[in-house]
């Protein structure tokens, strides 16, 4: 009933009274019995591990979207805690255009905080079609995404700043970061790759809480590559590193390309971190290992660019003046039934060409 002890809670009772404690943090989840106990025996407010997280989510959040998904998890969080709050919720009332007769203040509220979250479901329902659009349209115009995931306060901003300077805000504090940021970035062998920066993991989070940020966590599972950061002077290090791939794991992203990334190997034994191919130590904040990061990106960026030889009629004059304009041209010849193309056009454009992909055999015969 009280979710320790009795010994403890008399020694925290103690603390409370001595030190003029302003709030108690249990670090797990309280049921609404176990705080009113836990309350009435300390004489202060006591909150949860999750109503902590949220409180950080709420003083974060600046973009609309990561202020509606706060708000809605907290509804989620608070409605089955409401037949907790005591008699101040037991009066009855009626009458027009207000409760209905004999309907109590509880079930008012309850009915209040479920419409309010089918209207934020709603909303981010719609932010999320509108993400969706865009993740569409990167994809046709072949856009390699490269999301930057990992346990909160690992880096992430930190090295998204250093990469395209986003001046994205950069804290060592936790959840600095709720809403993603997308940049484009060129990487050693000419190719372009959009890094998008993402709300950090933490352990033990709440399921109702994956569900609220799920609009922006879809940024990691569309990604096509994951830069898995992790900070190396932490002793709890390779720890997070498994939370995140869990996590990965429940969003069913685990089957991308994964690039494990030690960030503040400058302050950290970083001689003792496993090597692997996939494996990068870098500082986000003093550059070093960048290189290396980005020439790993590279040899795992997908393919998004093919060689072909075209025959493109006369009469689809459009269709040639956009691989000009869209493609690398290797040679452009005009033939007796159309335009050749030797051309390294995008996989994504494919759909338009194939029927006017030839060999060289054919074209040699026909002049």
């Amino acid at each position: 009933m009280t979710y320790i002890g009795s010994g403890k809670l008399q020694e925290a009772k103690e603390i409370c009274e001595n030190a003029e404690i302003d709030v108690v943090i249990c670090d797990g989840e309280l049921s609404p019995t176990q705080q009113r106990c836990l309350e009435k025996v300390l004489k202060t407010r006591v909150i949860d591990r999750t109503v902590l997280i949220l409180d950080i989510f709420a003083k974060n959040a600046r973009s609309g979207e990561g202020k509606l998904q706060v708000e809605l998890a907290q509804l989620k969080y608070s409605l089955p805690r409401l037949s907790g709050q005591g008699t101040a919720l037991s009066r009855l009332g009626g009458g027009i255009g207000t409760r209905g007769p004999g309907e109590t203040k509880l079930e008012s509220d309850k009915r209040h905080i479920r419409r309010r979250i089918h209207s934020l479901e709603e909303s981010l329902s719609e932010l999320s079609k509108r993400r969706e659009r865009h993740r569409e349209r990167r994809k046709k115009d072949g856009v390699v995404t490269a999301a930057i995931v990992g346990y909160t306060n690992a880096g992430k901003s930190t090295l998204l700043n250093t990469l395209t300077n986003a001046n994205v805000l950069a804290e060592n504090k936790l959840f600095a970061t709720l809403d993603p940021t997308a940049r484009a970035i060129r990487l050693p062998d000419g190719s372009e790759v959009m890094l998008i920066d993402t709300v950090g993991f933490i352990s033990r989070l709440p399921h109702f809480l994956v569900e609220a940020f799920k609009s922006t966590l879809e940024e990691a599972t569309n990604a096509d590559i994951l830069l898995i950061l992790s900070d190396a002077s932490d002793s709890e290090c390779e720890e997070q590193l498994k939370v995140t791939k869990d996590i990965l794991k429940e969003l069913s992203s685990e089957e991308k390309p994964m690039i494990t990334v030690y960030n503040k190997c400058d302050i950290a034994n970083s001689y003792l971190l496993p090597v692997t191919r996939n494996t990068v130590k870098i500082s986000a904040l003093t550059g070093v290992g960048i290189d290396s990061l980005l020439e790993c990106i590279s040899q795992n960026m997908p393919s998004t660019k093919k060689r072909v030889l075209l025959l493109i009629p006369f009469t689809m004059g459009s269709l040639s003046n956009e691989i000009r304009n869209t493609s690398r041209i290797l040679r452009e010849e005009y033939k007796a039934d159309g335009v050749f193309f030797d051309a390294v056009v995008d996989v994504s454009k494919m759909h338009k060409l194939i029927d006017y992909i030839v060999k060289e055999d054919d074209i040699c015969q026909d002049t």
